[in-house]
């Protein structure tokens, strides 16, 4: 056998073994596949009491703490609130800052308005409480102070779920289950701490200042199995920024009011700063199922392979190695051409 004859069999079995193994086997590539199309819908159930100076002993349920009821691939859940009760439109004075803090009418601009203002500057300069003076303003009073966000965290039993029921599930068993990786992994039915722990969040945390989670949705079938084994995988992973030290608005919340008016017909209403989780729903993955046409071309780009085979060990071998003059001299045959004379002789690969 050629010396480059060994080179040549060993690297095309390691081409033939590619292709095979990676390609066909792991890559499926005889399957023609395509992406994931969804529609998710979501229910959430659960009451929660909670107990403030404010308000009171006090029953939340779905109505309450789910804003706005229906979303398209995703559920937001109040975790935390900021209520300003009682608000109606007149003059009262703006929250102290560096902005609004005044000593008198000279340091108030009337009509000035800044981004973070709750009202327009009247121009005069009024008591906030017995040691600070602040700008009167024209805005709903008495102005949300959220400054400092309270604690007013509650732990709804909470339950989500989506139309992803298996033909083995039935409804005795969505009774009962509560999803859990171990013990119930196809089950739709999700507690929020538990999704925010298979996180690695910590619930009591992210409560309070609100966050944003991807409760993901992984399809990965083989058509050509049995249906049964076409099963959704479930992760969980925080989305926003949990670090609240290092950026400038932590957590997720967003404002909405209440409106009334009274028998005088003076409309007021009550502000409500609802801290939460968001969660989004992200479903992806690809379907596979042979197919003549793929087999076919990854069959032809596997042969191809061989000829590669062959360039890369000639290179190797005549340019690489220390015996490349050897084995140059084994590879090509020199003859002398009779007709043009002894003297000349051309070179023919063995």
């Amino acid at each position: 056998m050629e010396p480059r004859g060994i080179s040549f069999i060993l690297i095309e079995i390691v081409m033939l073994d590619f292709g095979l193994l990676w390609v066909f086997l792991w890559e499926k590539g005889y399957q023609e596949t395509d992406s994931v199309v969804s529609s998710v819908t979501t229910k959430v159930k659960g009451v929660t009491l909670t107990n403030t100076s404010t308000l009171g002993a006090m029953i939340w349920d779905v109505a309450d703490y789910v804003i706005p009821p229906q979303e398209e691939n995703t559920v937001f859940v109040m975790t935390n609130v900021i209520l300003t009760l009682n608000q109606h439109q007149g003059r009262c004075p703006e929250l102290p800052d560096d902005e609004t803090e005044c000593k008198e009418k000279s340091d108030c601009v009337p009509g000035y308005v800044s981004t973070h203002s709750n009202g327009i500057q009247t121009g005069d300069c009024v008591p906030y409480n017995d040691s600070i003076k602040t700008c009167e303003v024209f805005a709903w009073c008495p102005v949300e102070d959220d400054y400092h966000v309270p604690n007013n965290i509650w732990y709804p039993k909470f339950n989500f779920s989506k139309r992803n029921i298996l033909p083995t599930i039935n409804s005795t068993y969505l009774k009962n289950c509560i999803y859990d990786s171990q013990t119930d992994p196809f089950c739709p039915i999700f507690r929020l701490g538990k999704i925010v722990e298979a996180a690695e969040q910590n619930f009591q945390e992210m409560a309070v200042e609100g966050g944003v989670m991807a409760l993901q949705i992984n399809w990965d079938c083989n058509l050509d199995r049995a249906a049964s084994h076409c099963v959704p995988k479930y992760s969980f992973r925080r989305l926003d920024n949990k670090d609240s030290a290092h950026t400038v608005s932590p957590g997720y919340n967003f404002r909405f009011a209440k409106y009334y008016k009274d028998s005088n017909g003076t409309e007021s209403r009550t502000l409500v700063k609802a801290y939460g989780i968001r969660f989004d729903i992200i479903v992806f993955g690809k379907a596979g199922k042979f197919d003549v046409i793929p087999t076919m071309i990854n069959i032809g780009s596997g042969l191809a392979l061989f000829g590669v085979a062959t360039v890369l060990c000639d290179i190797v071998v005549l340019y690489c190695m220390k015996k490349k003059y050897y084995y140059r001299e084994k590879k090509y045959k020199y003859v002398e051409d009779y007709e043009l004379g002894v003297s000349e002789t051309y070179g023919t690969n063995s």
